[in-house]
């Protein structure tokens, strides 16, 4: 028999474990379902930052719902996604083009927006990962962002 650790590392096996849900497809919503269906779509946080503790209890408290839901047998579609903050976002993009010297008015508006996509996809790549990390139950292959 093998002795039980001191303390739970939680990190040794959430990873793995969210992984195998994921896999199995047990976030994913079935739209031909007979069952009742349930629905939350994440209030989407801004692509600006990252998430906050308000983000955290929000994230945890509609996961409840969901899991709860599903447990009672509904079709739950918890749809992720993300806001693209518009204004907030081009200072962020702006301040990075300063930094090098550079305005957004030298590079030209097509370029400028290719910037600006470019930094949503590292910066929301961020966002999506905590939203993992939280252990969020949302239907990834629906995930949605404000400009599609």
């Amino acid at each position: 028999m093998s002795e039980l650790p001191a303390q739970f590392n939680p990190s040794q096996i959430e990873s793995e474990l969210y992984q195998k849900w994921l896999s199995a497809g047990y976030f994913t919503a079935n739209a031909d379902s007979d069952k009742e269906p349930f629905s939350i779509v994440i209030p989407p946080p801004n692509v600006t930052g990252s998430l906050h503790i308000g983000h955290a209890l929000d994230h945890s408290i509609q996961d409840l719902l969901s899991r709860m839901k599903r447990m009672k047998g509904f079709e739950v579609l918890w749809l992720p996604g993300m806001d693209h903050a518009g204004i907030a976002t081009q200072n962020v993009v702006e301040k990075q083009l300063a930094a090098s010297g550079i305005s957004r008015h030298d590079l030209g508006r097509e370029e400028f927006v290719k910037r600006v996509w470019k930094w949503k996809e590292e910066s929301g790549g961020v966002i999506l990962g905590q939203m993992k990390r939280l252990g969020d139950s949302v239907d990834w292959s629906r995930e949605r962002f404000t400009m599609d």
